[in-house]
């Protein structure tokens, strides 16, 4: 992908983590076909590049993502289909059902609200800026969130707090958000990348086999019950205990050298 500063989505790849950042700052990064076909695009490197083992998704300016574009929702340019969007013939899927095979960590760097909320909930992990604001403001709109909320958030935090959310439409700040458990970090807002960074860098430097087939359990596990959730686990276990990767660790360990992973 090219990263010319004039596109809706900007995309780099450096050691082996892959930058994704949301590029329209004069509009608060909102989400309009432009947006959403580069981000896609993006994701799908991500997915397809060997050599990028993680990502990380941000927004560029005082905003991650404020939501869609509701000029276009109001009817211009990329505005719903209608009933024939229910059912499409082809096999398209949007950022929330994608799968990038690989981490990805969400930096929320301002305004998180809405479908950019949604999007930020298709992150493995989050962390935010004390800057941060997070709200699904839809319901205050006259309709409710399309991407995922209504059904993801009840499923990562208690569903006291996220029907208070989605019923409320309030905003909420990045300290309340680590109280939910919607982000893991808050830190000072000259730090955010940074710390994004050198967490991405971390777990890049990790076999990148079990990184991903941990990646694939996690998000596979979620709705099945324990006992078969737990077998998929021990098999996915056993398999990447197979790999040259997995011998390679201890090996450095007993050695007191830095491990080499080549993902075999």
């Amino acid at each position: 992908m090219t990263t010319s500063t004039d596109q809706a989505v900007l995309f780099e790849v450096s050691q082996g983590v892959a930058t994704i950042t949301l590029n329209r700052p004069e509009a608060m990064n909102t989400i309009n076909a432009e947006l959403s076909s580069g981000l896609m695009a993006a994701l799908r490197e991500v997915r397809a590049r060997d050599d990028v083992r993680v990502a990380i998704l941000t927004g560029n300016g005082r905003s991650f993502c404020a939501g869609a574009d509701l000029r276009a929702r109001a009817g211009g340019p990329g505005a719903s289909s209608g009933v024939a969007g229910l059912f499409p013939t082809d096999d398209a899927v949007g950022f929330q059902q994608f799968d990038p095979k690989k981490p990805i960590i969400g930096a929320i760097n301002g305004f998180c609200l809405g479908g950019g909320f949604e999007m930020a909930l298709a992150c493995d992990i989050l962390i935010a800026s004390e800057a941060a604001q997070f709200g699904l403001p839809e319901i205050t709109l006259g309709f409710f969130p399309l991407a995922g909320a209504p059904v993801r958030l009840p499923r990562s935090i208690p569903r006291a707090l996220a029907n208070d959310m989605l019923f409320t439409g309030e905003r909420i700040d990045a300290a309340t958000a680590r109280s939910y458990g919607i982000v893991s970090r808050v830190v000072p807002p000259d730090q955010l990348m940074t710390t994004a960074r050198a967490m991405a860098e971390k777990i890049a430097g990790y076999a990148p086999l079990a990184v991903r087939a941990m990646h694939e359990l996690v998000r596979r596990q979620g709705n099945m019950p324990l006992p078969e959730a737990e077998r998929l686990a021990a098999t996915m276990r056993w398999a990447i205990g197979q790999t040259e990767d997995a011998k390679e660790g201890p090996r450095a360990f007993a050695e007191k050298r830095t491990p080499v992973f080549k993902g075999e």
